[in-house]
């Protein structure tokens, strides 16, 4: 039972990471445009580029604090770590949900609280690295990739629930999800404090808090020869989908007039369609076509939907376009990460596809900014066909690596068959 309840913590806790993240993500556009109402030029002509600004700022904070969050609670513990973290994620929804109050004092005074309530939520909500690290804690080496595996389950579930539940609950009011995602963290904060126990005794814990610098990581990771090219790729694809991903809601509003609900049912699509492809489908596709084919394929359906979104004629066409978006997502990405894996050195796997990882996160900056920017100052679906674009680069960049791969692995399966011949 003492093993369960921290695990059923940890679990809790990445879960209401996610599902805060997904319950923001249909409501924040319209947070944006409660600002755009009072008539300022600047927050009228600049609505996309906002919620392209409050999706950056989140995903950099992240970025910057996670490798810091890690090594403070290598030397103070994982548990008032991970407690803080929460109790502060909690704060940074309050903020979130009361600045809507302050639009008649001044919309700039709840654009200044959105922006604080996003980097206190980026800084305190970057505690995956310390929630695998209290996993390795408590478990054993041949039930880690279990324990692991139960924070990919929460990851994917929360990813995909919190928009659902962001969207049915904004039906109560706006503000209505961002406080019971308040009200979850504040609730986990509570079960934590009398049930998880330290796993890091003070004997292990180190002296010093490192700093560890993710810009370091990325130019590490980026000087390896043998995945470089592959390592472009993959930027140029979440460059396009977190694009996607920050400006969806304003583009649907612009374009068809889609409320916070009809949007969580379209990132549900996506979510649900990614759950299927890389829980399922991709274990049965995976023997029979191979990482390379897979990838090549899954670019080739990503750059399909990002055309479909921008040209679609009406907002059911949207979900088809979405479901092969999330389709080819689930099919590309987990394939290019295991190739990825698959050209380094077994001993610098980790800081590898650590490194990976940190250059994935910065692309969630850029992404978004970049998605705003398209929107507000060329057309509503630029993003979408500049999505195509990057994706389509990106296909022909990893293309040209990956091709060989595939011929390679035919002339290896022919081999064999030859040689039996000629024996017989």
């Amino acid at each position: 039972m003492r093993q369960r309840s921290p695990m059923l913590f940890i679990f809790f806790t990445v879960l209401i990471d996610l599902l805060g993240i997904g319950i923001v993500i249909p409501v924040l556009p319209y947070y944006v445009k409660i600002l755009e109402s009072s008539g300022d030029p600047w927050l009228v002509v600049n609505r996309a580029l906002i919620v392209g600004g409050l999706s950056a700022i989140y995903a950099l904070m992240q970025f910057i604090c996670a490798p810091w969050l890690g090594s403070l609670s290598d030397r103070y513990g994982r548990r008032p770590v991970l407690l803080i973290s929460l109790l502060g994620t909690g704060i940074g929804y309050v903020i979130f949900g009361f600045s809507e109050n302050l639009f008649v004092i001044s919309p700039w005074l709840m654009l200044a609280a959105l922006f604080l309530s996003r980097i206190i939520d980026g800084v305190t909500g970057a505690n995956i690295s310390t929630a695998q690290a209290y996993i390795a804690d408590i478990t054993t080496p041949e039930n880690r990739a279990k324990g692991l595996g139960m924070i990919g389950a929460a990851f994917g579930l929360g990813f995909m629930l919190g928009p659902a539940l962001g969207g049915v609950l904004s039906t109560y009011g706006l503000a209505v999800p961002v406080f019971v995602a308040a009200a979850l963290s504040f609730i986990n904060v509570t079960f934590g404090y009398f049930a998880l126990p330290e796993s890091l005794p003070i004997e292990r814990r180190t002296t010093v808090v490192s700093s560890s610098n993710p810009f370091t990581r990325v130019a590490d990771v980026l000087q390896n020869n043998n995945i470089r090219t592959l390592l472009v790729g993959i930027v140029l694809l979440n460059l396009a989908f977190s694009g996607m991903q920050s400006n969806f809601a304003v583009y649907s509003d612009r374009r068809f007039g889609f409320a916070a609900i009809d949007n969580a049912f379209v990132f549900v699509a996506v979510g649900l369609m990614a759950v299927i492809m890389q829980g399922f489908l991709l274990r049965m596709l995976l023997p029979k076509f191979g990482e390379a084919k897979l990838a090549m394929v899954g670019m080739v359906i990503m750059a399909l939907g990002f055309e479909g979104l921008a040209i679609a004629p009406t907002g059911l066409w949207l979900y088809p376009a979405i479901i092969l978006l999330g389709a080819g997502s689930g099919m590309a990405t987990p394939s290019l990460t295991s190739l990825i894996s698959r050209r380094v050195d077994p001993s610098a796997q980790g800081a590898t596809l650590g490194g990976s990882q940190a250059l994935t996160s910065l692309t969630m900056v850029l992404g978004p900014l970049l998605a705003g920017w398209l929107s507000d100052f060329v057309n509503v679906t630029a993003p979408y066909h500049a999505g195509g674009l990057f994706v389509g680069a990106a296909a022909v960049v990893i293309i040209g690596v990956l091709l060989p791969l595939v011929r390679q692995a035919a002339q290896a399966a022919a081999t064999p068959v030859t040689s039996a011949n000629e024996t017989v």
